[in-house]
């Protein structure tokens, strides 16, 4: 049975799969997520600003959500919905997560019990931006069991 290694952070998510228990790393597919990059005053630039009704003055609009971490949210859950259609499809072998530490946990709150039964291993540790090679030395050394 191969395994689908996700390795992720809050704005790029990498697919790899392992074809055999100690293989080599193929990324297969990448997810990014541009808004995470933005300032708060880009991602937010297209809500309602300040109000003034009567003259008196007003306040500018204040979300109660912060910005960059609804992106992170928002993201972690695309993320989540992909494992989902892959494992729907019976296309969802064993997963191992590898991300960032806070992403890690953001992507653990938007996982269905179903894909979460799949997860095999877990890594707190950004490697996104890293090389297969690398990553896959902070893999354990049989992919598969």
């Amino acid at each position: 049975m191969s395994s689908m290694i996700v390795v992720a952070d809050s704005t790029r998510a990498r697919f790899f799969t392992a074809a055999s228990a100690n293989s080599d790393l193929i990324e297969v597919e990448t997810l990014t997520n541009t808004e995470a990059r933005l300032h708060d005053r880009d991602i937010t630039s297209d809500l309602p600003g300040k109000s003034t009704g009567n003259g008196s003055g007003g306040h500018a609009y204040q979300g109660k959500t912060d910005p960059k971490k609804y992106e992170v949210s928002r993201f972690a859950k695309r993320i989540a919905d992909h494992l989902d259609a892959t494992r729907n499809s019976n296309k969802l072998p064993r997963v191992l997560l590898v991300a960032d530490p806070a992403f890690l946990g953001e992507l653990r709150n938007h996982l269905s019990s179903a894909t979460s039964e799949k997860v095999v291993f877990e890594l707190d540790k950004n490697l996104a931006q890293q090389s297969p090679e690398v990553i896959r030395k902070h893999l354990p050394e049989f992919l598969t069991h």
